[in-house]
């Protein structure tokens, strides 16, 4: 993958942080990276809702990432902990914390 970062094995769920405004366009479509080069994703809860926290009412989402990861997606571990990813489709996320 690119930025460097070698592919590794995801933990079995990973985590994402957003806000409330973006929930139903996430359910729908799954996450993309936007301007971003991967999808960003957090190893815990606590990290994520800090995350989401940043623009508004936080959400985390939980991420199937050993489904994920079966199904052929790459992961790879930023130097700061982030996990890394080009997209997340919908059937893999769930909601586990508004608010």
């Amino acid at each position: 993958m690119r930025l460097g970062y070698g592919a590794r094995e995801p933990p079995a769920e990973l985590f994402h942080g957003t806000v409330e405004r973006f929930l139903p366009a996430i359910l729908e479509q799954g996450l993309h990276p936007g301007n971003r080069h991967a999808v960003h994703l957090s190893a815990d809860v606590a990290t994520a809702r800090r995350v989401g926290r940043r623009r508004g009412q936080p959400v985390v989402l939980r991420v199937d990432a050993a489904a994920l990861a079966a199904a052929g997606a790459t992961f790879t571990r930023s130097d700061n902990g982030v996990w890394l990813v080009d997209a997340v489709p919908p059937g893999y996320l769930r909601v586990v914390d508004e608010g």
